[in-house]
């Protein structure tokens, strides 16, 4: 019987928060981290379109078990939209589908922006990963087929007309939940002002739990790659890196001691004592000397670990 394959590549895990540049795929960012790091596995949190500039959260090693919970956080967008056409990928490269002369107000924009905040439905693009009969939306649409998708309940949290730099277009910021596209706000704003729309600028500036400032420009992950001797690179490059356990914050935490954090790694629950510890959760995370240990749910006096994390 042949002996399985070592996992090639080193088994470092942790965060990478990546400024992803314009005109770059996520998949392309994430294989371009993955071989920089030398790892041995590596996922983001959330696809930026190629013409989608900011963070690409980018998950290494261990840290993969967790990209769920940064996909379910909060996102900030900065996009700007172009006014007079709408396109059939509703950005720049897309055709021009529909097209019109009128441009809409400052004013008239802002008396809509409330009927996009809050609990919304929305149809996504027709270039998009939605799955229509077990096949991607963008696969049909690159086909020339027009599908039905049925719209969907997404979360706007806030939405602000930052200004309007000339009559063709306006700027924008929007903090939303899970789903939300926002090439469909372009298009729907401009369908409802009647003078159509498409995005022509999008930059993501905050995935929760992480930041701007976490952000690293990739030319100065590459910048490194000048250093000669790989222990100092890969030294350097792990400098970027953010603890795996950070990506949990949401959740309640709970600390432990180094025979805790053994039982839990060999899969078995640990009694919780004292009067702070959580009485219930359906997910929570355990850590040990700082590091995460498990992600796992209370109940009954114990923490029960669902997932665990090497030393």
């Amino acid at each position: 019987m042949s002996k399985p394959r070592k996992p090639k590549g080193r088994p470092i895990s942790g965060w990478l928060i990546l400024d992803k540049p314009f005109d770059f795929g996520s998949t392309e960012a994430v294989a371009k981290i993955k071989w920089l790091f030398k790892a041995q596995k590596a996922g983001h949190a959330g696809t930026l379109d190629p013409l989608a500039s900011g963070m690409l959260p980018i998950a290494l090693g261990d840290a993969t078990k967790t990209v769920p919970y940064v996909m379910d956080g909060r996102k900030i967008y900065e996009f700007t939209v172009t006014w007079g056409e709408e396109r059939s990928t509703d950005d720049l490269e897309g055709t021009v589908t529909q097209s019109a002369d009128k441009r809409p107000t400052a004013d008239a924009i802002k008396a809509i922006l409330g009927e996009y905040t809050g609990t919304i439905q929305q149809i996504p693009p027709q270039f998009s990963a939605i799955k229509i009969d077990g096949e991607r939306a963008y696969d049909l649409a690159r086909e020339g087929e027009v599908v039905e998708i049925p719209s969907r309940e997404v979360e706007i949290h806030r939405l602000t007309l930052i200004g309007c730099p000339d009559e063709n277009t306006a700027e924008f910021e929007v903090e939303c939940g899970k789903g939300t596209y926002v090439r469909a706000l372009a298009r729907d704003f401009g369908r409802q002002l009647g003078c159509y729309g498409h995005i022509s600028g999008l930059r993501r500036s905050f995935v929760a739990p992480f930041g701007e400032d976490d952000m690293v420009p990739l030319a100065e992950l590459t910048a490194l790659e000048k250093i000669e001797d790989e222990a100092e690179r890969l030294a350097a490059l792990d400098a970027f890196l953010i603890d795996t356990g950070e990506a949990l914050s949401s959740l309640p935490q709970i600390v432990i001691n180094d025979d805790q954090a053994h039982r839990l790694r060999m899969g078995n629950p640990i009694i919780l004592r004292g009067r702070d510890a959580p009485v219930s959760a359906d997910e929570a995370y355990a850590t040990a000397r700082g590091k995460l240990v498990a992600i796992g749910e209370i109940g009954g006096g114990e923490f029960r670990p669902k997932r665990v994390f090497a030393g």
